[in-house]
């Protein structure tokens, strides 16, 4: 790959992935490229702070499937949260019943092994590569504007982690396995930093703070 002007500039302020929860969610299609860039994703995610707890890692078979998917993972990290503070009160009798000092034959579950938080940034990973048909086209467009539905319509940001080459080598490229003498650049790494620094923006501007 050529040298390109292309990219974004570093962020003005040190990356901290400490505090977050990180979803990733990956098509299967064109595994070998694939699994470069969930690799590398998870190493810039880690670099910058994010606890390996706290990144979740769920596949669908294809880019068509990641908007929903993206989807209901938010959704069910809102339901782990919220179970989450119900279950801590498992082993406690409610104040309604006869005795209301005393403690359940039930103990409460171990709440470290629980998700406390719903995921601040959902990782959308897939890789389209053009066809001999409208195929490619299609599945473009419905996955891009499916994917920033989710991200509008939940508040969490959705990063658009979805290769759209044009051929294989392209896509090689990109994840950082290209097979001439440059091997390219893992757009993963770019990704995992893109979430953490939205993530981030997005707990602050939340707050009002700004």
């Amino acid at each position: 790959m050529s040298e390109s002007i292309k990219g974004p500039a570093p962020p003005s302020t040190k990356l901290d992935g400490s505090p977050l929860r990180i979803a990733i969610v990956h098509s299967r299609w064109n595994e070998t490229v694939i699994d470069a860039l969930v690799a590398g994703t998870i190493a810039k995610l880690k670099a910058t702070g994010v606890k390996d707890s706290n990144i979740l890692v769920q596949s669908v078979p294809g880019s068509f499937e990641l908007p929903l998917a993206c989807q209901k993972v938010i959704s069910g990290s809102h339901v782990q949260a919220g179970a989450t503070a119900t279950d801590l009160l498992g082993g406690l009798t409610s104040f309604t019943s006869p005795n209301p000092t005393s403690r359940s034959g039930t103990p409460a579950p171990v709440s470290a092994s629980m998700p406390h938080q719903p995921f601040d940034a959902v990782i959308a990973i897939g890789v389209l590569i053009k066809g001999s048909t409208m195929h490619f086209e299609y599945i473009c467009e419905s996955v891009s504007h499916a994917l920033m539905r989710v991200q509008l319509d939940t508040g969490v940001p959705v990063i658009f982690g979805v290769l759209t080459a044009l051929t294989d080598d392209q896509a090689l490229e990109r994840a950082g396995i290209g097979r001439g003498h440059n091997k390219g650049h893992n757009h993963g790494e770019d990704w995992a930093a893109a979430a953490v620094e939205m993530a981030s923006h997005t707990r602050r501007w939340a707050e009002g703070k700004f």
